[in-house]
């Protein structure tokens, strides 16, 4: 081989490996920190609140390699499941106004393999399939940020099946509906990183877990009978870290923070925390080692994904401000931070969300949204700031951090956040 072409394979390798090593965004982390999303794609305006048609959400899914940005906010009411395609970024941290709020029926991402979704609300509803909100069957590389997932019929966020390295991190996961009401079972194959969310007001499954599990950094507030279930008595094995947790009752807490493991549930856990005197006060302890139940000790952590850690403490606090769709947060979310900043005295597990104060969604605010003259995802004062041409779709070019031009344009609003 000559020296021309030995260099040509040195550069197209050192760069296959630097995308490869990408983070989704400035702050992704966990087991789908390196998803690549719609990154290099085509831009999608969703443009109405249509259930399906040109210009809506579903519409923008439905085919991959996309970048999905909204020119409208409000609550989208759907009468059937939404399928999201690969290679799909979702950036719900564009929609003006108060936000999307989907709301109606849940959305699939199976094989949704390299997909982002960031600052969205997914609400299913009594009148949805007897499903979950979020599902995953089968998929890779998946980072979900900063979303709020409720009122889930079977399961409110939840995968079980052949799926790995997948990240939710930063999302509120809520009221499942009775008669289940649960937050999750995550049961994968591969790793799974629960990063600073908060599960609250779900009866059980806080989530329940089988499989490759990192959990650092989750409130979990006002459960019934299952918090953090260390894999239900699974024959299967299970590999958990799980550190610098709080868990908090609520008015309806009846169990410990940890049940239902076995000798097949191999756990590092450190510095998690419960408060259980609902006194108003954050004042928990450390969980003792037996109250883990019958577990497989495991003397070092494993060797998962480094992510930014918080204390307990830290952690509510973190939770507290940044949680969910927190750029505007809605009226549901808003009473549910509250809820847990009562620290024991508020809390309801429902079987409808018509039992709540705002009866479904509330009010989404549509606001208005900025000029973008050649449609490539980024508005024209955005684009003529940062002296590029807004008259040329120039969202794929590629800047020194290895990010796209419009990939910058949502990091830069989400780091608003």
């Amino acid at each position: 081989m000559n020296f021309s072409k030995l260099l040509f394979f040195i550069l197209f390798f050192s760069s296959s490996v630097l995308q490869a090593q990408q983070l989704a965004f400035p702050g992704a982390e966990g087991f789908g920190r390196f998803a690549t999303g719609g990154r290099g794609g085509a831009v999608y305006h969703v443009t109405n609140l249509d259930d399906s048609g040109p210009g809506s959400f579903r519409d923008a899914v439905s085919q991959p390699g996309r970048i999905v940005v909204f020119d409208v906010g409000g609550v989208i009411n759907t009468a059937k499941r939404i399928i999201v395609s690969p290679n799909i970024t979702i950036a719900g941290q564009t929609a003006p106004g108060d936000g999307i709020t989907i709301y109606g029926n849940g959305i699939s991402y199976t094989n949704a393999n390299n997909s982002i979704t960031r600052y969205i609300r997914v609400r299913m509803g009594i009148k949805g399939d007897k499903a979950d909100a979020v599902s995953i069957a089968t998929g890779s590389n998946m980072i979900f940020d900063h979303l709020s997932v409720s009122w889930g019929r079977d399961e409110t966020f939840s995968m079980s099946g052949i799926i790995s390295d997948v990240t939710i991190q930063n999302c509120i996961i809520s009221e499942g509906l009775h008669s289940h009401s649960a937050g999750g079972l995550i049961q994968t194959t591969g790793g799974v990183s629960l990063l600073k969310n908060l599960y609250i007001n779900n009866h059980t499954r806080n989530p329940k877990v089988k499989g490759k599990n990192q959990f650092v950094n989750n409130v979990i507030y006002n459960w019934r009978v299952g918090a953090y279930i260390l894999g239900g008595g699974s024959e299967g094995n299970s590999y958990a870290s799980v550190k610098n947790n709080y868990f908090i009752d609520g008015p309806q807490t009846a169990s410990a923070p940890f049940t239902r493991g076995n000798e097949n549930f191999h756990i590092f856990a450190a510095a998690n925390y419960h408060d259980a005197n609902k006194n108003g006060k954050l004042d928990g302890n450390d969980i003792p080692k037996e109250q883990y139940t019958v577990v497989d000790w495991q003397a070092k952590d494993f060797d998962y994904p480094v992510v930014t850690m918080l204390s307990p403490e830290e952690t509510y606090n973190y939770v507290v401000k940044q949680a969910g769709a927190s750029k505007q947060r809605d009226a549901i979310d808003t009473r549910l931070v509250n809820t847990l900043r009562s620290l024991g005295a508020e809390g309801k597990i429902i079987a409808s969300e018509a039992e709540n104060p705002e009866k479904g969604p509330g009010v989404i605010r549509s606001g208005k949204s900025l000029k973008d003259t050649d449609q490539d995802g980024m508005p024209d004062s955005w684009e003529k700031k940062n002296k590029l041409n807004y008259r040329k779709a120039d969202g794929n070019g590629i800047g020194k951090d290895g990010y796209t031009n419009i990939e910058r344009y949502l990091n830069e609003l989400a780091d608003k956040d």
